[in-house]
């Protein structure tokens, strides 16, 4: 087993047939139930690796392999476009369902499954059709408003890739729902970086983290459409 890469807040080793994804950090055992238990709801209805194996007692998931390449790298590669217009469709799909969202193990009050982490920092793409393959990651899923999804993928873009800015509008077209004004945008970004402050400081208060993010909603805040 080895390191994967875009891995930040757990531990995740993969050797070409399975992923075993370890949780670190406040609320680990929450956030693994979560996610394993969303896996399993929403296999079929979007692209999710299979798992495997629970084990509460290590705090670790194990996943079946998926083929594919990373979205951030396809992003470097100046694929952009295609890859933004992917998870525009993709993020439509998600935000159209499923209708049991009360069945679900998920906080908040809102009228959608938000995975609280999209972007193409998180999906698996075939590199050849841009096909979507898996769609990682869903810890931190809640039920709350489409914003909060679409300003995100916005976000990593601006924060991470700023040189695609002008690609996001094949983001919002592939969507295909009215993308909410600027301003609204804005304030969701502002409030997960809020939330990714609150994460980092309950983790170790005075680490880098918290300083991080700070400055990350700094220049967040300071953005123009």
């Amino acid at each position: 087993m080895r390191p994967l890469r875009h891995g930040y807040t757990n531990r995740t080793l993969g050797d070409g047939a399975v992923v075993r994804k370890t949780y670190d950090g406040p609320d680990a055992a929450a956030r693994l139930h979560r996610e394993h238990t969303l896996l399993r709801a929403l296999r079929g209805r979007v692209p999710v690796p299979p798992v495997l194996r629970a084990d509460d007692d290590t705090l670790t998931l194990t996943l079946g392999f998926v083929p594919g390449v990373h979205g951030q790298e396809l992003l470097d590669a100046g694929r952009a476009e295609r890859v933004l217009e992917s998870c525009g469709q993709l993020l439509r799909r998600l935000h159209s369902g499923p209708p049991d969202l009360a069945d679900l193990p998920v906080a908040g009050a809102g009228e959608v499954l938000v995975h609280g982490d999209f972007g193409p920092q998180n999906l698996l793409l075939d590199p050849s059709t841009f096909e979507v393959t898996a769609l990682l990651d869903w810890e931190f899923a809640r039920l709350g408003e489409a914003v909060e999804d679409l300003a995100w993928c916005e976000w990593i873009v601006r924060i991470h890739h700023p040189e695609h800015v002008r690609s996001l509008g094949r983001f919002f077209a592939a969507y295909g729902a009215p993308v909410p004004a600027w301003p609204e945008r804005r304030a969701a970004m502002l409030a997960k970086c809020g939330r990714m402050k609150e994460f980092c400081r309950r983790r170790d208060a005075h680490g880098p983290g918290v300083r991080q993010w700070e400055e990350r909603a700094r220049i967040t805040a300071a953005w123009r459409e």
